[in-house]
């Protein structure tokens, strides 16, 4: 048989539904594995979250959880859910990152999203951003740091080419503009520097790394909160982005988008991440 990587539709009141339903009539899948979809769907009212709506989002990741640790998936592409709705009823993960990282038992994963010419990856993700700067920590940048290596190294980069963002304007101006790039994310970056399968470099202007890496600079950017790295990614490529979550033990893609509550049930919505979702879940599984 197959392997099978399994899809869960996400919050069924939003568009999850309808872009896998799209994704797997496209005749656009890889044809050496099979796809399973969990998560009940029912008489939700596309476009009117509710607390069930919610409950049956929790549901799917629950079954997604327990086919991944009982082998009987090899891969899971996870549909967009509601952070809030999610926090709601009781499920108190940041996000589908941070719970599937729980339900595995790994404290070493990252948030990464990839698509067209660009892959980044976030030292912090979900915080509030007046957290931020208090949560960077020299550490978790180079752990974070090397996650990204692999990753790339798995795409293909021999010696892959990451540069490290800066946390302020202009990389914080010598220290004119936040001192955070000298005291923290400096020495993190000179630690990177010792890595001998990888070439790091940085913190740069935030500003203009991201143009550098489209062009071909660099191949991934160490980002150092959530909207750094995912306003540029989903500018260069909304429909083609993929989120892939670092460190687990199995793969776990997802379209880059959120549930759009707004167009659900309008035929609108386009499937095109969601496919990029299921192709580079499955590449990674013919890698591993």
């Amino acid at each position: 048989m197959k392997p099978i990587i399994g899809i869960t539709s996400g919050d069924p009141a939003g568009i999850g539904p309808e872009v896998i339903r799209a994704a797997l009539a496209s005749r656009d899948l890889p044809g050496d594995f099979e796809y399973e979809v969990v998560g009940k769907v029912g008489d939700h009212k596309p476009g009117s979250p509710t607390g069930e709506s919610a409950r049956a989002a929790v549901e799917a990741l629950e079954t997604a959880a327990k086919n991944l640790a009982s082998g009987r998936w090899r891969g899971v592409v996870t549909g967009p859910v509601s952070k809030k709705g999610l926090h709601d009823v009781g499920c108190h993960f940041p996000g589908q990152t941070e719970f599937f990282a729980a339900r595995a038992g790994v404290k070493n994963y990252a948030m990464c999203l990839t698509g067209g010419g660009l892959t980044v990856a976030l030292v912090t993700a979900h915080v509030p951003l007046a957290q931020v700067a208090g949560l960077l920590d020299k550490n978790e940048i180079v752990r974070i740091g090397n996650l990204l290596a692999a990753f790339l190294r798995q795409c293909g980069c021999r010696e892959p080419r990451i540069v490290v963002a800066g946390l302020n304007p202009h990389a914080g101006e010598g220290g004119d503009i936040g001192a955070e790039e000298i005291k923290i994310i400096s020495p993190a970056v000179r630690e990177l520097e010792k890595s001998k399968d990888a070439v790091f470099s940085g913190p740069l202007s935030p500003d203009t790394i991201f143009r550098r890496a489209v062009a071909g600079e660099f191949d991934g950017v160490l980002c150092m909160y959530h909207d750094q790295g995912l306003i540029p990614l989903k500018l260069h490529a909304f429909d083609q982005g993929v989120n892939v979550t670092l460190g687990l033990p199995f793969v776990r893609t997802s379209p880059d988008h959120g549930t759009a509550f707004e167009i659900a049930g309008k035929g609108i919505a386009r499937s095109d991440s969601m496919q990029a979702a299921i192709h580079r879940a499955a590449l990674m599984l013919r890698i591993r």
